[in-house]
């Protein structure tokens, strides 16, 4: 038997020109589909289901809020963006947003939870339990007697740390640890609910509350010796090595000095 001859030229390009024809033709009807099925009206998003924390923000106020900036349908919606316009939202802290087909957002929320006031008086910034600076109506606030830290941008983490590692120190002697601030080079200054009026000195939680525990816990012995209780303190300096300086109301001396414990 003769073997099989190969098809003419002619031949091999009509069948390559139809393979090709029938491709593009598959593609492109594959494409228009698809371009149908994402612009369908079906697709647009009709419903966003918020959970999580909805404290602040109801899950309708966050709908009439976010809507208007979401653009595109189920298929073309960018989740980076929806998710971006979530926590734009005050309160919100993060927000995981996941398609459910057909037409459907669901939404899981994480609000701020504010522990402190943070900058100046003037100032409505907020520090939630991470650390965290965030802007939000002080009028929303649940708790009114939250303490006010101040510090560098950037530092509100460890200005919470130290106040956390503080407060429990005043408490001990009945004293409420309003404020606490951080300066630029690094010093420590507190307040508390008496209106005395506390320098810590510079340091890291090692150094500084050391310095602390040994003031509470003679504060009330040494306030006794002048007929004084810790609410009479005026002022207090425990950058002192070997000891602190110490102001109580009423109480001078002939060098108009303060005793070091």
């Amino acid at each position: 038997m003769n073997p099989a001859q190969p098809a003419p030229f002619d031949v091999r390009l009509m069948n390559l020109t139809a393979a090709v024809l029938f491709v593009a033709v598959a593609v492109t009807g594959v494409a228009s589909g698809l371009w149908w099925v994402m612009r369908h009206p079906a697709f647009s998003i009709g419903a966003i289901v918020v959970q999580g924390d909805v404290a602040h923000n109801s899950a309708l106020t966050l709908r009439a809020q976010v809507a208007p900036r979401l653009s595109g349908n189920f298929f073309t919606l960018d989740l980076a963006a929806a998710r971006a316009a979530f926590e734009a939202v005050p309160w919100v802290r993060t927000a995981i947003v996941q398609r459910e087909f057909p037409n459907r957002l669901r939404v899981r929320l994480q609000e701020h939870e504010a522990v402190a006031y943070w900058g100046d008086e003037s100032d409505d910034r907020l520090v939630n339990r991470f650390g965290e600076v965030f802007e939000a109506s002080a009028a929303d606030v649940e708790s009114e007697d939250l303490p006010r830290l101040s510090g560098p941008d950037g530092q509100s983490a460890q200005v919470l740390q130290m106040y956390l590692a503080l407060s429990p120190q005043f408490a001990s002697v009945g004293s409420v640890l309003e404020t606490l601030e951080l300066s630029a080079r690094g010093g420590w200054h507190a307040r508390l609910d008496s209106g005395a009026e506390i320098e810590l000195g510079r340091g890291a939680l090692a150094e500084v509350v050391p310095r602390v525990q040994r003031f509470v816990r003679t504060l009330r012995q040494v306030a006794a010796q002048y007929g004084r209780t810790v609410e009479s303190v005026e002022s207090a300096d425990l950058r002192h090595g070997d000891g602190y300086a110490l102001r109580l109301r009423g109480v001078t001396t002939l060098a108009d000095a303060v005793k070091k414990p």
